[in-house]
Order: C-alpha cells, then sequence, then structure tokens
C-alpha cells in the first residue's frame, strides 16, 4: 500500500501540483504562530507542552484516524495515505524555485537570479554572483529534496499510516518558526524543539546521502560524509550538503562575502565550483535516488507479499 500511496502521489503532483504556501505553508505556520503566542513564556517546559500540542497531537491524531478508516475499507485507508501524501510530500513544493534560478542563470538574468534566491530563501543576494547564486540553489535544492521528499517518505513507511509524514513534516515548520521567532531575548521555548527534530531527522538524513552516495560517486560521498560532514552547523543537514557534494563532485557551502563581512559555514564536497551545469547534475542526482527508493520500496512490498 505505501508503495502504490506514494506512486499515485508523485502521478497526481505532476498533473495537478499544489499550491503548497497557500494550501500547506501558511496554515501550518499560522498554528506554530498560535500555539507559540499561547505557551512561550521562555521556559523550556512550556516548549515541552507546545510541541506535544503542536506536533505529536496531530500526528497520533491521523494514526487513529487512518486506522477508523481502513478498518472501513483498505480501499479507503489507501486514499486516506494519498491525501495526507498529496499535501506534505512532493518535489513540486520546491523546484519551481529551483527551476526558475537555474532558467535565470541560464537566461544571464542575474538580478532576476538573485531576486529569486532572496524569494526562496529569505536572505540578501544583491551581492552575490552567479556562482554563489548556483552553489546556494544546489544546496537548498539538496535539503528541499531531503525534507520534502525523501525523509516523508522513510517517515511515511515506518510510522501507521500517514502519521510519520504529518509528524516529519510538523516538527520540521516548528522547529524553524520557533527558531526564527526568537529575537534578542534569551529564550528556552525553541529548545526542545530543536532537539526533537535532530532525533526524528537522525535516520532520515543519513539514509538520504546513503542514496546520494550510491547513485553518485560513491567513494567521495562517503569520504565528504565521514570528514566534513560534523563541521556544518546543523549536523543532520551537513550530512546531507556533504553526501549530495561528495555525490556531485562539486564544491558547496563555502563563505559568502557580504559587504565586509563573511557569511557561510564549512567547505563541502570535492571536485569544482558550482555553476549551472551542476544545478542540472544535482536535479538527475535526486532523480536517481527517488527511484533507487521507489525500488527498494517495491522490492519490500513483494517481500511481504511473497512471506
Amino acid at each position: 500500500m505505501s508503495f502504490l500511496s506514494l506512486i499515485a502521489v508523485f502521478l497526481i503532483e505532476q498533473l495537478q501540483p499544489l499550491h503548497y504556501r497557500r494550501v500547506v505553508e501558511e496554515p501550518l505556520l499560522a498554528w506554530a504562530d498560535f500555539i507559540q503566542s499561547r505557551f512561550d513564556a521562555g521556559e523550556y517546559r512550556h516548549g515541552v507542552i507546545a510541541w506535544c500540542l503542536a506536533v505529536l497531537a496531530p500526528a497520533v491524531a491521523v494514526a487513529v484516524i487512518y486506522g477508523f478508516v481502513f478498518s472501513l475499507s483498505p480501499l479507503l485507508g489507501l486514499l486516506f495515505n494519498i491525501g495526507v501524501l498529496y499535501l506534505t510530500l512532493g518535489f513540486r513544493q520546491f523546484s519551481h524555485h529551483y527551476n526558475e534560478i537555474d532558467l535565470a542563470l541560464r537566461m544571464d538574468d542575474l538580478p532576476r537570479a538573485r531576486q529569486l534566491l532572496a524569494e526562496w530563501q529569505g536572505r540578501s543576494a544583491d551581492d552575490l554572483g552567479s556562482q554563489d547564486i548556483a552553489r546556494l540553489a544546489i544546496e537548498g535544492g539538496l535539503l528541499a529534496a531531503h525534507r520534502h521528499v525523501f525523509a516523508i517518505i522513510l517517515c511515511f513507511v515506518l510510522l501507521p499510516g500517514p502519521s510519520g509524514a504529518v509528524l516529519y513534516r510538523l516538527a520540521a515548520v516548528i522547529r524553524e518558526r520557533w527558531q526564527a521567532g526568537i529575537s534578542e531575548e534569551r529564550s528556552d521555548f525553541p529548545t526542545f524543539s530543536a532537539r526533537v527534530f535532530s532525533i526524528i531527522d537522525w535516520l532520515p538524513a543519513r539514509a538520504t546521502a546513503a542514496a546520494f552516495a550510491i547513485v553518485g560517486d560513491f567513494e567521495d560521498a562517503l569520504y565528504c560524509w565521514r570528514t566534513q560532514a560534523g563541521h556544518w552547523p546543523d549536523h543532520n543537514a551537513g550530512i546531507v550538503l556533504a553526501g549530495g557534494a561528495g555525490a556531485l563532485g562539486v564544491q558547496l557551502g563555502l563563505p559568502l562575502a557580504e559587504g565586509a563581512e563573511v557569511d557561510g559555514a564549512a567547505a563541502l564536497g570535492l571536485g569544482e565550483a558550482a555553476d549551472i551545469d551542476f544545478m542540472q547534475s544535482a536535479v538527475g542526482l535526486v532523480w536517481r535516488a527517488t527511484v533507487l527508493w521507489m525500488l527498494l520500496l517495491l522490492l519490500l512490498g513483494l517481500a511481504s507479499l511473497a512471506g
């Protein structure tokens, strides 16, 4: 059923792309803000309670609903899976940003590429050159593929019904939103959401990096994963990016000059500097990894039927 649900969602997404920002992102951000406004008193325990209400309770509710629906009819359970996955998983949730940046760079429209990158990643891109833009787009694309596709697939397979997909999507949004909402004042409220997301993302990040290694340059991907990922501020993200950079044979994570300051993280990957051609190579890497994951799910499904 997992394999059929995923195939159906991928096909539906290609035929009828979801307006992710309006239908999914904005309601989830409003939900995160609502819970934070009711519970944020700056203390760690408030963050724990708020996270359980904002993330755990909806995931458990989805699991219960799925169990009830499936007990009525396996077909209804399949349709419920497809509906929830359609809202939580998909390439179109981020690929249009990536493709538009790639097109702008190929047309030598650097101002447009800067504008698109700034809109996508919420950072200033006024002083960035084409290589910096390509590098940041590749990093964003690899992480988005992990968080919108591969991690969702794995959590969906491991937990009952689509509850895993809901758990991961909510945990990711809540972690990012609550951390972004903390300004100058010291607050322990978002600490728990960051810690628990790191735990949730532990296995998916390594599974994604392993898939990149298998379908790309295996030796370089493992080398970068082993020696470079730990230097990235977010260790799980560092594993995904280091594995992807090594698999592609491209340099990512290099410092970016912004005025008089240097903004960036540890260097990742080996080989050449990122450019427009590597943006297309990254797309190919993600699609090959997707095919690998689907083949593994198909084999697992066939094995369960044979058993």
